[in-house]
Order: C-alpha cells, then structure tokens, then sequence
C-alpha cells in the first residue's frame, strides 16, 4: 500500500509539474512525497559511493603497499617471470575489470589528469602480450612445469602464486594464436584452481569453452565431448557447444565404423597416420632443427659435447708488455683452444658498472639485428633486448673501459663500433647468430668502412640469478654470467674467413636482471697487430 501510494505521488507530481502548487494546499502536500523519496535516494547513493570508496581505499592502500614493498627489496621482484606477468595483467585485465568502474570522477578534475599522466608509465596490453610469450619461452626453453609456474615456484625462487583467473588469460592468449598446446597445459591449471577457490576469479563455463575445443584441436575428441556436454549442463542453450557436440559424436561415431571395419576384415591397426600437429609444443622448422635442440640444452646447463682438450685449457695472468698490464695483468680462464675462446676476470669495477648504466638507461631502445639482404637495422622476435651506444667521450670511464679492451687483446679501438650496452628484459634472449658478417651479406657493415668484425668483446656488468648463458652451439661452450668478467674471441681467421664455431646465442633470462656491453672490433687498423695469414689454422 504504501508503495502504491508513493507512485501515485510521483504520478500526481509528474501530471502537476507545471501546474500550480501554491494554489492547491491538497497538491501541495503531495511534494512531501517526493522529498521523502529524494531522501531515500540520496542515502541510497550515498551507500553506493560509500561502497565505491571503500574499494578504491582498498586499491589505494594495496597499490601502496606492493610498490613500497617492492621498491624497499635488494631484488627486483620484476625480474622474476611470473610476478612481471601478473603485475602487466594487474595494470591492464585486472585495472579494466576492477579499478577503472570505481572512477566516476570528472575527466577535467586534477585526480584523472593526474591517474591518466601516470598510466603512461605502466604496462599496456602490447607488454601484457609480450609477458605472456616471454613466459611460455622460459616454460618451454627451461622445461618448467606449468603447475609450479602457477605455484609461483621456478626453482628454489618463489613468486606470487597464480590464480584461476592468471592461468586462464594466458591460455586463452595462447588460444586466439592457434596455439593449443599451451592452451591446454594452461586452462587445466586453471580449471583445478577454480575448483579450490571461494571466491571465484573465473567461470568455469568459460575455462570449459576454451579447453574442449583445444583438446579436439589436439585429436582428443573423447575428453573434448565430455568437457562440452559439462558446458551444456551449465548452459543447456550455447549454441555453438550444441553444435560441437554433435560435430564430436559424428566424428566418434566414424571412428568406431574403422576400427569395426579392420576387426571384420581381420586386419591389424592403421598406425601410419601423420600425428596431430596440436600434440607437440608448436615448432618452425628452424625449432625443430638440431642446433636449436642443443641451444635449449645448453641453455639449461646440459652438456652437449664432449671436449677432449679440456686438460689443455689454462688459466694464467698476462700482460703483453704493456705498461698498464704490468702491475695489474688481466686474470686470463682459457674456455676453448679453437676457437680460442677466454674469460677475462675483474675487468671492470662495480663503480664503472655502475656509471655505464647510468649514462645508458635514458638512451635504451629496441636492439635491432642487420638484415642480411639489406643490410639495414630492424627488430626482430629473436633478439629481444634493449639497447643503447655510447661514444668514448661520453664520460671518462667509457674511455678508460675502451683502452683496457685494447690493452688486454693488443687490438685498437680506432676502427671498432661503439661501446653497445644491452639491457635483456623479461625473457630477453638473443638466439643462435653470428657477430661477423658472412661473404654473401655483402652490404653488412658497408657503411662504417672499417671491413668485418674481426673479434668480440663481451662484458658481463650483472650476475644472473638463473638462465642468461651465452652458449656457443657448435661447440658446446656455455658460459654464465659474472658481473666484472669479460668474454673475447677471434670471429674471423687471419685469411679473413669466419670462424662458423663461433656461432653463439644469449638465452633467455629465467630469473634476474642481465646487462651486458659489447665492443665489436673491426678489421681496419689490425693490419700490423694481428697480421694476415692465408694459412687456416692460423
């Protein structure tokens, strides 16, 4: 009743809006209704806004707390995989589903100019994407196993754990690209989470949508007719489930009309057929390829080769009568007679280290490769790094670090490419090349004038806490980084033909923060230095 009556105020107040109060005390009265009304719905709003800010205090106060915590740490808590995928989704899935509702505020007002200025320093949806193929790379490369990945375990270290919402959006990233394989492995996890969870993060209608169909797409018809009649159950009315079930029974059904056939006819079972491409981790060819099996291998520290010369290789100090050598000669670790591949330790301090990164960080951007037909810079999906050059008279420290190289491989510096400094990021990997240029890429290097890169000077200025090997996949060489030492070889013999041995790869970085500087040595000017030979073995 009193419903009633309070709609037949607002009617009565609607019909007299424009009509004249004052002169009716009954219609009059009838406004009180309508405050009474305006009243309730302010409070109701009230405690809509109240609810709002109570969450946006939570998100406030949650934000607060992962930044200080992580700014406070020795570690990076980025560097590890998994928390830098949860934090990109945290700032792009998450701030779309759960913070960005909260604002209503004006978009002219301080606070939202504010937010909007700051967002252009997070993680977007490209990063999100990036994320997500770093971490299936370090999955697949060092053979993690997905429910540890979701555990937040790689090794010994520990990250975040993983919700059913975390494991469902990478699966359903790897999804929209064909790739089945890891949608599987990845919407399993999510499916058992979700079983564990009070408060849901996701569907499991949602997570059986996905995984049937990618189970068929793996030739597992049977598991993918029972998840889509669970589907069913659910939503007795999706369409497209209605008609994968039927496509499914059809296809059971011919199955077992063959497998009839071959027992009447006495024959035995058909085996030769081409196995389902969806069952295997997704491969190029180049992936399936022999030297890429042994990259992977080597960049889990497997051994590959068998080096029989190992009790030739010494260690010893050198200083090849140079004056700057003589009461501090370089530390020399002989790892491989031919090619003559060494380590040099404790080449450069903490403090140069420390100002090199410095100058550089500001200047990083996408590492590019040479395109071997054009001879031109460009990004490329196998080399993921960033990267900046810096001249000898950007700082004094870049000019004495340039003479030691010199001092240390009695080559000059007059001709050689500027000091690279290369900072990997997350999964940052830089797969199987060559430094030097070979005789048909004829427009490499055409540019600087200076001939080939005759050597390479590689300086580790991180340690890394897993993965980040340089591994040399001819030879089986792998070499992990020490912050201070240097790694150097010849990429040319002294006919100026390329050492193919030295065909090397960085690895994907599993956990930590890699920076590494490398000074590339040209031909030019080594004439009397390292003099030519027609001689091979030279």
């Amino acid at each position: 009743m009193k419903l009633w009556v309070t709609c037949l105020a607002f009617a009565c107040v609607a019909t007299l809006a424009s009509a004249e109060l004052f002169s009716s005390m009954a219609h009059l009265e009838t406004a009180l209704y309508a405050e009474r009304d305006i009243a309730v719905a302010i409070q109701d709003y009230i405690h809509e806004e109240e609810k709002r800010l109570d969450k946006l205090k939570k998100i406030a106060s949650d934000f607060a707390d992962h930044s200080e915590a992580a700014l406070a740490g020795d570690k990076n808590l980025l560097a590890n995989p998994i928390n830098a995928y949860l934090y990109m989704k945290r700032f792009t899935l998450d701030w779309d589903k759960e913070v960005a509702p909260n604002f209503q505020s004006d978009p002219e007002s301080a606070v939202h100019k504010k937010i909007e200025e700051l967002k252009g320093y997070l993680p977007n949806y490209d990063d999100l994407r990036g994320a997500v193929t770093a971490l299936l790379r370090l999955q697949d490369t060092y053979q993690l196993d997905t429910n540890q990945l979701a555990q937040g375990r790689i090794r010994s270290m520990m990250a975040k754990q993983m919700s059913a919402s975390d494991c469902f959006e990478i699966g359903k990233m790897t999804y929209n690209n064909d790739d089945y394989y890891h949608t599987t492995l990845w919407m399993e996890k999510a499916m058992n989470l979700v079983a564990l969870e009070k408060n849901r993060t996701v569907q499991r209608m949602d997570i059986l949508d996905y995984l049937a169909f990618s189970l068929y797409k793996q030739g597992n018809v049977e598991r993918a007719l029972v998840l889509t009649n669970e589907l069913l159950a659910l939503l007795p009315h999706h369409t497209r489930a209605q008609n994968n079930r039927k496509y499914y029974e059809k296809l059971l059904e011919e199955q077992r009309r063959k497998q009839y056939r071959r027992g009447e006819d006495g024959g035995e079972e058909d085996n030769t057929e081409e196995p389902n491409k969806y069952t295997e981790r997704p491969l190029d060819e180049y992936r399936k390829s022999d030297e890429f099996q042994t990259y992977e291998s080597l960049c889990r520290g497997e051994d590959t080769h068998d080096y029989k010369l190992k009790h030739k290789l010494k260690c010893r100090y050198v200083h090849n009568n140079n004056p700057r050598l003589l009461l501090k000669p370089a530390k020399e670790e002989e790892v491989y007679l031919n090619p003559w591949i060494v380590i040099y330790h404790d080449v450069v301090s903490d403090k140069e280290i420390d100002t090199i990164k410095r100058i550089a960080t500001p200047l990083l951007s996408r590492a590019t490769v040479h395109n071997p037909r054009t001879g031109k810079l460009e990004t490329a999906e196998y080399r993921v790094s960033k990267s900046a050059w810096l001249k000898d008279g950007d700082d004094p420290v870049i000019h004495n670090v340039n003479n030691r190289i010199s001092d240390i491989t009695g080559l000059s510096m007059a001709t050689a490419e500027e000091l690279q400094i290369a900072n990997y990021g997350l999964g940052g990997q830089y797969e199987p090349h060559f430094d030097f240029a070979r005789r048909e890429e004829t427009e490499a290097f055409r540019d600087l004038g200076s001939g080939n890169r005759i050597a390479t000077w590689l300086t580790y200025m991180t340690n890394v806490d897993a993965g980040g090997a340089t591994v040399f996949t001819h030879i089986g060489v792998k070499l992990f980084p020490i912050k201070g030492a240097a790694a150097f070889w010849y990429n040319l013999y002294r006919s100026g033909d390329g050492i193919f041995d030295t065909r090397h790869a960085a690895c994907p970085v599993l956990v930590g923060q890699k920076w590494v500087s490398n000074k590339w040595i040209h031909e030019r000017g080594q004439e009397f230095r390292r003099p030519c030979s027609v001689n091979m073995d030279e």
